[in-house]
């Protein structure tokens, strides 16, 4: 449908950055990030958590792709954040992303995961792949 619900604010004054970091308790490196944006969806929309999410997922892969590191901050509650940007009453904050490149490289490579056999099934729970 290409709804789009959502409005995205790209943040990159220092002093906000430093204020959203300190009122994230999942996210302080927001702080130290050289930009974020705060991602807003539409309250009156059933397709808006959806479809900002995908976005979100969107941008967060794309960043990685050109070695830029983001992640999602911000799960409820951020009505503060959507004070501090304006946004409207009619939206919801839904998420923060921070974008910035990696200090270390100690989050690049293989990553710890669970075995396919505790995450997914095959044709019907519980059905291991094999």
């Amino acid at each position: 449908m290409n709804a789009q619900p959502w409005h995205f604010v790209v943040v990159a004054d220092r002093t906000v950055l430093q204020r959203l970091g300190r009122m994230l308790r999942t996210g302080p490196y927001v702080a130290e990030a050289p930009l974020a944006v705060v991602v807003a969806v539409e309250k009156a929309s059933r397709f808006a958590v959806s479809d900002a999410s995908r976005a979100i997922q969107s941008m967060i892969l794309m960043a990685w792709e050109a070695g830029v590191g983001s992640n999602w901050v911000g799960f409820g509650g951020l009505t503060e954040v959507a004070s501090m940007v304006g946004i409207p009453d009619d939206l919801d904050v839904l998420a923060v992303l921070p974008f910035g490149y990696p200090m270390t490289d100690r989050f690049r490579g293989k990553k710890n995961r669970k075995p396919l056999a505790q995450v997914a099934s095959l044709g019907r729970f519980g059905q291991p792949f094999e």
